[in-house]
């Protein structure tokens, strides 16, 4: 059981630097005026949501801070806001089990929008100059139109699922 979580717990850690290394390739030297989704919190949103056991928030937090750094933004403000959504959503994981998939979706897209609404909040609190409010309007529609993408890409390719009401492990533990 142990060696099975340690083992989501890389695969995510990969997944997150694979997403990481993406994004810093200068793929364009056109100035970004679409921005896509930010697929590091979809995969953020989707493995909370699904199993919550598999990414302490410890991994959540350290994932996100690197993503601060290597974006240039203030270190540890997306981090923060980012782990506190992650967290509410791990608090409300018994009772979001048996909701149909738009019902989950309809939750990460409420949570994406509180994300990036708080994090432009504080950009205008704390005066951190931004580009407007056109960029971040669209990277959330992007982003909450591409989580089922990452939902189905999980549950496809890693067999990442949301543990059923009284589902137990090999070692007879609750889920």
């Amino acid at each position: 059981v142990t060696a099975h979580r340690l083992g989501f717990r890389l695969l995510f850690i990969g997944l997150a630097a694979l997403i990481l290394f993406a994004r810093i390739l200068p793929l364009t030297t056109l100035p970004v005026v679409w921005p896509g989704p930010d697929m590091l919190l979809c995969l953020a949103i989707v493995w909370v949501l699904r199993r919550p056991d598999y990414i302490p928030a410890v991994v959540v937090a350290g994932v996100f801070l690197v993503d601060d750094l290597l974006a240039m933004r203030p270190p540890g403000l997306w981090a923060l806001i980012v782990l506190l959504a992650c967290e509410f959503l791990r608090s409300r994981e018994t009772g979001t089990r048996d909701l149909p998939f738009l019902g989950e979706w309809m939750m990460a897209g409420a949570v994406i929008a509180v994300v990036i609404l708080a994090n432009q909040a504080a950009y205008v609190i704390f005066m951190i100059p931004q580009g407007g409010f056109a960029q971040p309007l669209i990277q959330l529609v992007t982003t909450v139109l591409a989580y089922p993408l990452v939902a189905i890409a999980m549950q496809v390719s890693f067999g990442l699922r949301r543990a059923a009401t009284g589902e137990v492990d090999a070692l007879g533990h609750r889920l």
